[in-house]
C-alpha cells in the first residue's frame, strides 16, 4: 500500500488570472501557497483536507469528466454568499435521493464543481446503534 502523506488536484486553466479570481475571491478558498512569477505562476488553494493548485496554462479546458466534490457545512449560507460575489449558480440546493444536499455551480473554464451538505441525519454522519 502507498502511503499518501498530501494530495491535491491539478488545474492547468486557459486563464489564470481569471480562475485565480475565481477560486480566491468569488469561492473565498484560503492560499496555502503560491509559487513562481508571472501570470502562469502558481496558487495552492486548501480545499479541507485536501488542495487545489491553479498552475500553468492550458489551451484547451478541462475534460468534462473532471470535477470538484466540496463539502461545506451549510449549503443554503454557501449559495446566498456565492451569488453575492458573483457566481453563477448552475443548480440551486437540492437533497438528492442518496440524502446529501448539493448545489451545482462551474469554474470560468466550465468545470463542474458540486458543493454538498450532508445532514446530520445522513449515514455519512448518523449510525443507529453505533
Amino acid at each position: 500500500m502507498v502511503h499518501v502523506l498530501s494530495s491535491r488536484i491539478l488545474l492547468r486553466p486557459t486563464d489564470p488570472e481569471r480562475s485565480r479570481a475565481f477560486y480566491g475571491e468569488q469561492l473565498g478558498l484560503p492560499v496555502y501557497r503560491e509559487f513562481g512569477t508571472g501570470p502562469e505562476r502558481g496558487t495552492v488553494y486548501f480545499l479541507g483536507g485536501g488542495f487545489l493548485e491553479v498552475s500553468g496554462r492550458s489551451e484547451a479546458p478541462s475534460p468534462p469528466s473532471a470535477r470538484l466534490w466540496l463539502q461545506v457545512a451549510d449549503v443554503t449560507a454557501a449559495e446566498k454568499e456565492l451569488r453575492a460575489r458573483g457566481v453563477e449558480i448552475v443548480r440551486p440546493p437540492v437533497r438528492e435521493p442518496w440524502g446529501l444536499v448539493e448545489m451545482w455551480i462551474s469554474d470560468p473554464d466550465g468545470t463542474p464543481i458540486v458543493l454538498v451538505e450532508v445532514p446530520s441525519d445522513h449515514p455519512l454522519r448518523y449510525r443507529p446503534g453505533v
